[in-house]
């Protein structure tokens, strides 16, 4: 996670995940639409479902980058933002899934 504001005029923070494979990717963003949307997060934009490759999530204030390892070393948002903060995510409280949605994500499992 990247606070990004004092770089950029389009977003506060930056969220840089790395998938594995085009499933893994769709499903991180399947759950992250599913909770966010839970939350109240406002209305996103979405790109790059489709292709898988690297997927952002747009939610004015806050950017999600899903990306497979090779379009995150092409593109280099890391380096890119280097100089940018970033805040400790493990720290971050995610909302509680309703048990029914808690009960398919455990069976996935």
């Amino acid at each position: 996670m990247l606070d990004v504001q004092e770089q950029i005029q389009i977003a506060d923070y930056f969220v840089v995940v790395c998938g594995l494979s085009r499933p893994q990717l769709r499903a991180l963003y399947k759950e992250l639409h599913i909770r966010l949307k839970q939350s109240g997060a406002g209305r996103e934009h979405t790109e790059g479902v489709e292709l898988g490759w690297w997927i952002l999530m747009d939610f004015g204030d806050v950017v999600v980058h899903l990306m497979q390892p090779e379009a995150r070393e092409y593109y280099d948002l890391d380096g890119l933002y280097r100089d940018c903060p970033e805040l400790e995510w493990r720290n971050v409280v995610l909302p509680e899934l309703p048990a029914k949605d808690a009960a398919r994500v455990r069976a996935a499992e």
